[in-house]
């Protein structure tokens, strides 16, 4: 069977196999497009079944997660852990708490996580999880009751060596703290390694918080470069006004860019002048209100509800928000305005058709699985603090962050140049780039 029979063999199984699950598909079907050169260099690899297994977690779990309301009322939600593979490390990989969340999606995630731990060059493998539990709106007394009824029953398989879980949507360091103490109440350990993401106070990183949005920003500033450009003076559209969104304008604007429209569920906001950082800051993570309360206290500032944030002409678009958020139309709207460069602050924002445009138009773009590998690699810093007892400063934590954007922009260029010929082919070179050192690792270690 010929390399392409193969992937694609492996491929129909796969969705045979994981029925309903769109999200996984279309994550997996993203990477394996991109192996075949791969496969013809190492035709070895289809004898050994690295896509076989590479495609089907190490371990699924699906398990209740029962807990009281305020008003006394027992809620059931439904918690997942994915462990999606171990050859480089401990699974490694956040938590998100939302009602959109379930098999499928966490599938995805864990998926991408595995190329983008590897990207890292950290020992880390890949892993994700969560609940369809929504903490909007919902007391921290209830938070608290429904995080240690979730760490309950999965601390049986966490470890600092076995899985270690961080932040995601949803799961900030308030969740954090509640899923850490639960886990150290019962294991009755201090093992501060099994969870990242936790508050500088107790056992947490410099820069874990800002990593993904200054990662970004990182990398698509390392794609700038090869043209010779920066950020000085560019027009910037952010999607999203979450934490990843957040750095990432506070990046941009101290590199010189400015960040000119950002977005939440409800609409998107336009300043001209540029988004006031703190406002911004004041609005979503103090008061917890919607992003057109920033209108009322920024003269100038106008909000819409219609359309999309990518409908702002821009130089360059960092989607920072979720899964499939940019479509076709968004980057067909992009592309006509002059956009020079994406970078995917998000997991998988764009759809393939908006990908498959900004590369047809020849727009500079940094899939995921590359450009925002910051914030896992400042966990896998997380945890190297913790094993050594030990803690840096900001700027310690912020160089070795920019040093392995740096590193992971670099692998994929010389990656997509080897196997591809192409060095602005981002896609193909972070996928084979993280394939290769996983598949190197799973080989060396016999069929498990």
């Amino acid at each position: 069977m010929n390399a392409s029979a193969h992937i694609e063999a492996v491929f129909a199984e796969t969705r045979r196999r994981n029925p309903a699950e769109p999200e996984f598909h279309q994550a997996v079907a993203e990477v394996l497009e991109s192996l075949g050169p791969v496969f013809e260099r190492h035709p070895e690899y289809a004898d050994t079944g690295i896509l076989e297994r590479l495609c089907e977690p190490e371990r699924q779990l699906i398990f209740r997660v029962p807990w009281v309301d305020d008003g006394g009322a027992v809620r059931v939600n439904r918690g997942f852990r994915v462990e999606f593979n171990s050859a480089l490390g401990p699974y490694k990989g956040g938590l998100r708490f939302h009602p959109s969340v379930n098999l499928g999606i966490v599938k995805f995630l864990g998926f991408e996580q595995i190329f983008k731990n590897a990207l890292t060059g950290m020992a880390i493998g890949g892993g994700k999880g969560g609940a369809d539990f929504d903490p909007k709106g919902r007391s921290d007394g209830e938070i608290m009751r429904f995080c240690q009824s979730f760490m309950t029953e999965l601390h049986r398989y966490l470890g600092e060596h076995t899985d270690v879980p961080a932040g995601d949507i949803g799961v900030g360091g308030r969740e954090i703290g509640y899923l850490f103490g639960q886990y150290k109440r019962i294991t009755n350990r201090y093992e501060s390694g099994v969870l990242t993401g936790k508050p500088v106070g107790w056992g947490g990183s410099h820069v874990r918080t800002e990593a993904t949005g200054y990662g970004a920003v990182y990398f698509a500033h390392e794609m700038l470069a090869t043209r010779g450009e920066g950020f000085d003076g560019l027009r910037v559209v952010v999607s999203g006004s979450g934490n990843v969104a957040v750095y990432a304008v506070e990046k941009v604007h101290a590199l010189g860019g400015r960040v000119v429209a950002c977005s939440d569920s409800s609409g998107y906001l336009v300043d001209e002048d540029g988004i006031d950082l703190e406002l911004l800051k004041e609005v979503k993570e103090v008061r917890r209100e919607r992003i057109s309360a920033y209108t009322e206290a920024r003269p100038g500032a106008s909000f819409s509800a219609r359309g999309t944030v990518y409908d702002v002409p821009c130089d360059i678009a960092l989607p920072c928000a979720t899964q499939n958020e940019l479509d076709r139309e968004d980057a067909v709207a992009l592309v006509k305005h002059g956009v020079r460069a994406v970078a995917e602050g998000a997991n998988m924002p764009c759809t393939p058709a908006a990908v498959q445009i900004f590369r047809d138009a020849g727009v500079l773009f940094g899939p995921g699985k590359a450009a925002n590998a910051g914030g896992v690699a400042t966990s896998a810093l997380e945890m190297q603090q913790n094993a050594a007892r030990d803690s840096w400063t900001f700027e310690q934590t912020e160089t070795r962050l920019a040093a392995i954007m740096r590193d992971v922009h670099a692998q994929c260029r010389d990656t997509a140049a080897t196997y591809g010929g192409n060095a602005d082919d981002y896609v193909l070179g972070a996928n084979v780039a993280g394939f290769l050192r996983v598949a190197r690792a799973m080989t060396a270690q016999g069929v498990i």
